[in-house]
Formats: structure tokens, C-alpha cells, sequence
């Protein structure tokens, strides 16, 4: 579930956190409420469960439930409590010892055996289909674009303008000169397609390493100011280029234009696995 989140898993993906390295994680307590539960001895019951299945599944269970503390308020005083950051695994257990009469647990079901099974098929790449592996990459990018945007506003990328002007940076770099809407022209699409649905693989993984290195250059510089954010992407974006031309590859610009867009990729692979899902035929090692 990269790119295109149904409606209805939106209650999840509003509480998912996501690290530094791109890794995402819920927090046990913001799932409880999603989930319906009132009381946290109650979901921490439904944790201790589900924690059982992941040592039975041959989990590390402090990897999938690490423990942390938070401070919290309690009329004029502090207290620390106990939560769990808690992996797309973890809470795909969870969700499969909650109560089956909640109809958000039924959804949550759903929302984590997809995402859990899409993280599975990341771990097989290379034995992936083009389709499929854009999928993965592309779910990548979405995620490390969300932690660009906040580095880049971190940096002094503010206003919506100075966001467009910093992104179209990095694009000029890494395609020669060519911007947003001259890429867009370039690969013949309609008004509102997005020219990172319509990359192929190789594209996609220029773009992710544009970004990746782009955000973490802005930390490691400390930039705090939007003109030195912007040139930053801009000569990531030609570094990538150069390294691309050193070793022989085709330029991202001259790489064929998948017909197929990542969002119909998705639709049909959501539509698949839903069904599966909700049959209970679902594998996560299929």
C-alpha cells in the first residue's frame, strides 16, 4: 500500500511514524484508540497475545515489540507509562487477536496483512516482475519523500513556493536541465498523472537515491535557509546524473514510459489481496 491509501485505512496511516532510515512503526497506545479500546489493560491483554504468536511465528519479540516510556499528565503531576513501538508485524498480530465484532478491527486486519505481505515482497526483490518491483520502489519513495519534506522544511523550505522551487531543483539536476513539466511533456502524460507513477524501475531508484542523499545532506549540513536547501537538491540531483553517465547507464530522461501507471498496479494488487484477506487466504510467505 505505497502510494494510493484507501479511504478507510486512513485511520491507520494517520498514526504511523516513520524513522530516519525509513522505517515505519506505530505507537501501541494511538492503535488502541484507532482500534476502539478504551482501557489500555484491556489492549495491553490483546499485545501480551499477540506477542505469544510472534515468539511462536520464530520473532524476535523485542524487535517487533520494543518497549519505550512515555511522560504523561495526570492532573498536576507526571508519570511515565509503558508503550510499544510497535512493527507492521506486530500490529498485524494484534489486529489478528482483537475483537473480531469491532468492524475497525476487521479493516485492521486487512490494512496490515497488506502491508505486512508487500514488506515480504520487498524481501524478494530480485525475484520480482517489473511491475511488482516498481511497486516496492515506489512505496520507498513515498516514504522517504514524506521524510525529505519535513527535513526540507526543517532547512527553511516553507512557503509552497519555495517547496516547488526546491523539488523542481533536484529534477533539473538529475535529468540535464529538464524540469517537472518538461518531464511530464517528455513522457506524454495527461493533466494530474504524476511522472513518478510512470517510471520504471531504473528511474525510480535514480529518483530514490536523489532523494535519500538529498535528505540526508540537509541534516548532516545543517542547512537553514531555503536557497542553500534548494541548490543542495539540485547538485544531489547532478551527482546522481554524473554517477549514472560514469558507469554507462542510460540517462533517467531517455528510459522508457511504463504504460502502466503504479496506480493501476496497485488497484488490481489491492483488489487481489483484499480478496484474499477476507477469505482467510492470505499467506505471508506466498
Amino acid at each position: 500500500m505505497s502510494n494510493l491509501v484507501a479511504k478507510e485505512y486512513k485511520c491507520f496511516e494517520d498514526i504511523k511514524h516513520i524513522k530516519e532510515d525509513g522505517t515505519e512503526y506505530w505507537f501501541a497506545r494511538e492503535l488502541s484508540t484507532v482500534l476502539d479500546y478504551n482501557k489500555w489493560e484491556n489492549f495491553h491483554k490483546v499485545i501480551k497475545r499477540a506477542m505469544i504468536a510472534c515468539k511462536n511465528s520464530g520473532h524476535d519479540i523485542t524487535c517487533d515489540f520494543p518497549e519505550v516510556r512515555k511522560i504523561v499528565k495526570a492532573g498536576a503531576t507526571e508519570k511515565p507509562v509503558l508503550d510499544y513501538e510497535l512493527t507492521r508485524y506486530a500490529c498485524y498480530l494484534i489486529v489478528q487477536n482483537g475483537d473480531p465484532r469491532k468492524e475497525v478491527i476487521a479493516l485492521g486486519q486487512t490494512y496490515f496483512a497488506i502491508q505486512t505481505y508487500r514488506q515480504e515482497v520487498a524481501d524478494r526483490f530480485n525475484q520480482l516482475d517489473e511491475d511488482s518491483r516498481r511497486l516496492v520502489v515506489r512505496g520507498d519513495i513515498k516514504q522517504w519523500n514524506q521524510l525529505l519534506a519535513e527535513t526540507a522544511r526543517n532547512a527553511g523550505v516553507i512557503t509552497n513556493e519555495e517547496f516547488a522551487i526546491f523539488q523542481n531543483a533536484g529534477y533539473i539536476g538529475l535529468y540535464g536541465g529538464l524540469d517537472v513539466e518538461d518531464i511530464h511533456k517528455r513522457k506524454g502524460l495527461a493533466v494530474g498523472q504524476k511522472i513518478l507513477d510512470y517510471m520504471g524501475t531504473t528511474e525510480l531508484i535514480a529518483n530514490l537515491f536523489r532523494i535519500s542523499q538529498t535528505e540526508e545532506k540537509l541534516r548532516k549540513d545543517k542547512v537553514d535557509n531555503a536557497e542553500t536547501a534548494t541548490k543542495v537538491h539540485n547538485t544531489v540531483g547532478r551527482e546522481v546524473r554524473k554517477a549514472i553517465e560514469e558507469i554507462g547507464g542510460t540517462m533517467p530522461e531517455d528510459l522508457p514510459t511504463p504504460e502502466k501507471s503504479i496506480a493501476q498496479i496497485e488497484k488490481e494488487q489491492m483488489q487481489r489481496l483484499k480478496k484474499k484477506a477476507k477469505e482467510g487466504t492470505l499467506m505471508l510467505d506466498e
